[in-house]
């Protein structure tokens, strides 16, 4: 699937099976509500109506069914007919895994998606994980044609008007940002280190027309920068702090994403052991999502200040490695003693939020990263755990991982109670927790977050992604949906403020002025 093209289109037309293979997908209840002049030219002659009928009618989704149609060249899926308030109503997670196993083969198929307006934007980003582009295997090296998959959005319910061309290019651009951060994720440091990192931020810039600032190696080091110098001071290839920054005419606030881009973690001196490091290229998941996202909503029109931070380094073992009982001065002018150089990445986004704080200015700050294993024990493979200073904004992020399909739940903000985990006789603070049972996923957050300091007036958001950038041995691009839909009403792209959680539906004109005046500081 590496070579797939993926395109979006407010019509597939018509063709014969046979030669375009089709899934229809979509809940039970939204495909009989499909009508079957809307399928007729995409399965006919090879599928009757009654022969459609009868397939939904067979069509017991407990939580997904599929059914054939035609051979192995048309198939319709059903999604779960209910979900639970902790998932996306689009049933997302769902629409990747059927269209993985149900949608027949062929250089040229179409897709068409039966659901509501509010879940276009979701389904489209599941559609999307499910062809990851990178590949190394010789067979598909020796492939030379392209494939394409059109998809067709059919709209059922409220609002169900055709999809216009401005969408379209909305669910392009976000489509594009998943597939790219999934790839980044994928990549293995032999061709993923901090060197090509960078090409690909300078790649994004370029076609953005931004000119990344970049600090890299000994610079680092004489600037300040003890964290991100300490963690990937041992590595061949130098660590690095990149920004991308979009600085709109009228903008009113200054947002900064700061992304964990540790290409791969061995766990340093504190090394890991032969099970638990194979899948450490995916350490620089948080990076990739940053920059993924970053091209789409800038691309899209953001209307404030965006600076995309990323703190890049390999975590490797050399004579030139950090030892534990070392101490760092980190960009915040902190000490911090290592006691675990496995707990590398607070140390780098440390410096990234520090710098976002005091030398961009930033109003909103939110890092994310692929940060702790205990993250998947605290909510699981598929919510992502959120750590704020305001609860409004841990409200928001739930809500926009509903609205999109990358599912966040909250962690035990408490800084009183657990940053004494971090307590050092030599120094500020040490940088890995004394007591591993107390709440490890929230305390690391915190570490992060104290070099803001806690009494910090702007809004501080930690995203720990370590469980769902990755399903199985694949990256899922997780983080990019995400970004595009918390910050969606700070775009100009109208699907982007729908799936926003910070929109403003059913607000009077009144309202809508009293919030734009102090536009997203608070949701």
């Amino acid at each position: 699937m590496a070579n797939v093209q993926l395109e979006f289109q407010a019509s597939a037309g018509e063709a014969d099976p046979q030669s375009r293979p089709l899934l229809v997908l979509g809940q039970l209840h939204n495909l009989h509500r499909l009508p079957w002049a809307q399928l007729r030219g995409k399965l006919q002659p090879r599928v009757s109506e009654e022969i459609w009928q009868a397939a939904l009618s067979t069509l017991n989704p407990n939580p997904t069914d599929n059914c054939p149609l035609y051979l192995n060249y048309a198939t319709v899926a059903a999604l779960p007919s209910r979900v639970s308030r902790h998932n996306s109503p689009s049933a997302a997670h769902f629409i990747t895994r059927l269209v993985r196993n149900c949608l027949p083969g062929g250089i040229n198929r179409c897709i068409v998606m039966v659901c509501e307006r509010s879940e276009v934007f979701a389904s489209a980003c599941a559609l999307a994980r499910a062809f990851p582009l990178f590949t190394h295997r010789s067979s598909a090296s020796r492939r030379t044609e392209k494939k394409t998959v059109i998809v067709e959005f059919f709209l059922v319910g409220q609002n169900n008007g055709p999809i216009e061309v401005a969408t379209l290019n909305c669910l392009a651009s976000a489509t594009e940002g998943v597939r790219l951060a999934a790839r980044i994720v994928d990549t293995p440091c032999n061709e993923m280190n901090t060197n090509c990192f960078l090409e690909e931020i300078k790649k994004v810039g370029k076609d953005l027309g931004i000119v990344p600032t970049i600090i890299r190696d000994e610079e680092l080091n004489e600037k300040g920068f003890g964290g991100i110098y300490g963690v990937g001071k041992a590595a061949v290839h130098p660590p690095a702090l990149a920004v991308l920054s979009h600085t709109p005419d009228g903008a009113t606030q200054t947002i900064a994403w700061v992304g964990k881009g540790i290409v791969y973690d061995t766990g340093g001196l504190s090394i890991k052991g032969k099970t638990t490091m194979p899948g450490m290229k995916r350490d620089c998941g948080g990076a990739a999502a940053v920059l993924g996202a970053f091209k789409a909503t800038v691309k899209q029109g953001f209307k404030d200040n965006l600076h995309a931070v990323f703190c890049l380094a390999e975590n490797s073992v050399g004579p030139n490695a950090t030892r534990p009982d070392d101490i760092h001065v980190l960009y915040s002018g902190k000490t911090v003693e290592i006691n675990n150089t496995d707990a590398e990445g607070r140390l780098v986004l440390a410096d990234g939020v520090a710098y976002a704080c005091k030398d961009l200015g930033a109003d909103i700050i939110l890092d994310m990263a692929t940060l702790t294993g205990a993250q998947g024990i605290a909510t699981g493979k598929y919510h992502a755990a959120v750590l704020t200073n305001n609860e409004d904004w841990e409200k928001a992020c739930v809500i926009a991982g509903r609205n999109c399909g990358d599912l966040v739940h909250p962690l035990v903000y408490c800084p009183e109670l657990h940053f004494s985990e971090f307590t050092s006789a030599v120094a500020d603070m040490k940088n890995s927790v004394a007591d591993r049972d107390n709440t490890p996923s929230s305390c690391a957050g915190l570490f992060i977050a104290s070099h803001i300091g806690f009494d910090w007036s702007g809004v501080w958001v930690h995203i720990d992604i370590a469980a769902p950038v990755h399903a199985g041995e694949r990256a899922t691009g997780y983080g990019v949906a995400l970004l595009l839909s918390l910050f969606g009403r700070a775009s100009e792209d109208p699907l982007l403020n729908m799936v926003s959680p910070l929109g403003c539906n059913g607000d009077s004109p009144d309202e809508e002025m009293e919030r734009d005046s102090k536009r997203r500081r608070l949701v």
